[in-house]
């Protein structure tokens, strides 16, 4: 009785906007973290394996597909924003085109992945380098993984769309639903038919395309709730596939930035050893975590930025900006909080080998820090991501990697750490550089014209 009406009077204390924005970033939050949960299971099941070659192997081969696929998360940030603006604006013709151009140029990409998937995987793994074992582990997941290349992409446009028009219920049934069918079949494949590396790439793929099916029928629900026909001119679509890759390009720069920071951690700790690239990957479930969750904010803020942006009302961007702030703050120490306490006792869940657990306490500070650093790049990235300013998205992204290749120079004197504390000064650049730009904006006016 004391709990529900404590739980009811806060809720009765938060603002009109704070409820609109939890009501966004719940099911956001949930199905984000649904995707580290996928990781962990894929990291738990591998790492109580025989050897800790699987564990390199896949952790290699998830880094590699990661920084290929997110190259083209422009389609979701784009599919959002546009989408987001054409909900604010009230206007239906749109709101398909945003759906529709993306998700063909996402079909058309995907097929060529899947078609030419061994020479890609020869190409990549030859320019990483990495130790022979861990090698052919990774050579046999990638081959197997680019073949759900059509479906990963096509549910990045779904996933953005749903978000643009602000119906939060169907990423999380979405990305849950096609989660838990790869969990499901991991333990199948890996645990009880003993296919290790190949069968969780294999659960992968099966469930991506689960994934892309209950996408459609979802984009579908939402557009009969919403009284939208999604029967497309064909000279419109043709027309908007080049608009949309050009609205996009610096998005995809900004990516290709943040990836190749990202693949440059794994390619420098793979040279530090496999025993390094283990441990390592055990510690990026935490940041994961982190991030994932403060992304349901920033999504939250993408669609309300977008919607603000396409009805030009800069009271309602304001009021969400700053609830944002308040709510994902909280979140952040929360984080930083459990892994302060529990970071040893997650560590001992997630391996059974006595090596990579000792070696990775001595790394977990960097996984208390990273939430506090990280949460402002994450809100802000969603305020820009609706508003479609990817020429300040790609700047931001562009110095925050000079910032971290800078920081790398550390690596020779403190090893591993070295490699964490650029990752943290990479985080702290985005941030930094963003506000000046958001703060600029605020003082001279000018969100609204992208010209500026």
């Amino acid at each position: 009785m004391a709990s529900g009406y404590s739980w009811g009077t806060m809720w009765q204390v938060l603002t009109a906007t704070d409820k609109k924005l939890w009501r966004l970033a719940v099911p956001m939050i949930l199905s984000n973290i649904s995707v580290p949960l996928l990781g962990l299971v894929d990291t738990a099941v591998i790492g109580h394996l025989s050897h800790e070659v699987f564990l390199a192997g896949v952790a290699i081969g998830s880094s590699v597909t990661s920084f290929v696929f997110m190259l083209f998360l422009f389609l979701r940030m784009g599919t959002t924003g546009l989408t987001a603006q054409a909900w604010g604006a009230k206007n239906a013709n749109q709101l398909i085109e945003a759906l529709f151009q993306p998700l063909l140029l996402s079909l058309v990409i995907g097929t060529l992945f899947a078609l030419f998937h061994l020479p890609i995987t020869e190409l990549i793994l030859k320019l990483m380098g990495s130790a022979n074992e861990a090698r052919q582990q990774a050579h046999l997941f990638l081959s197997i993984r680019w073949l759900s290349a059509p479906a990963t992409l096509a549910n990045m446009v779904l996933l953005g769309w749903l978000l643009g028009i602000q119906y939060a219920k169907a990423p999380l049934i979405l990305l849950i639903g096609g989660n838990v069918v790869n969990i499901v079949l991991e333990l199948l494949f890996v645990l009880h038919w003993h296919y290790a590396v190949s069968g969780a790439a294999w659960a992968t793929v099966i469930s991506e395309y689960f994934s892309l099916c209950l996408g459609l029928y979802l984009v579908w629900r939402a557009a009969q709730q919403r009284n939208l026909s999604l029967m497309p001119k064909g000279i419109q679509l043709g027309q908007g596939l080049m608009r949309v890759f050009r609205l996009n390009r610096d998005i995809l720069l900004r990516s290709l930035f943040l990836q190749l920071c990202l693949i440059s951690f794994t390619i420098i700790g793979a040279r530090l050893g496999t025993h390094i690239v283990a441990v390592n990957a055990l510690l990026l479930m935490f940041m994961t975590f982190t991030s994932y969750a403060l992304d349901g904010f920033a999504y939250a803020v993408e669609s309300v930025s977008g919607e603000a942006f396409g009805a030009r009302n800069m009271a309602s961007l304001r009021a969400i900006w700053y609830a944002a702030c308040k709510q994902a703050a909280v979140v952040a120490l929360l984080f930083s909080g459990i892994y302060a306490c529990l970071g040893n006792t997650i560590i001992d869940l997630l391996t059974s080998l006595p090596s990579l657990q000792q070696e990775s306490g001595h790394y977990l500070i960097w996984q208390v820090i990273c939430p506090l650093v990280g949460v402002g790049c994450y809100l802000l990235d969603g305020l820009f991501v609706g508003a479609t300013r990817g020429r300040e998205m790609r700047n931001s992204m562009l110095i925050a990697a000079i910032g971290f290749g800078l920081t790398l120079f550390t690596v020779p004197v403190l090893g591993n750490h070295g490699l964490w504390l650029a990752l943290m000064v990479f985080l702290t650049l985005r941030g930094i550089t963003l506000g000046y730009r958001w703060l600029m904006h605020l003082r001279n006016d000018s969100w609204f014209d992208l010209s500026r």
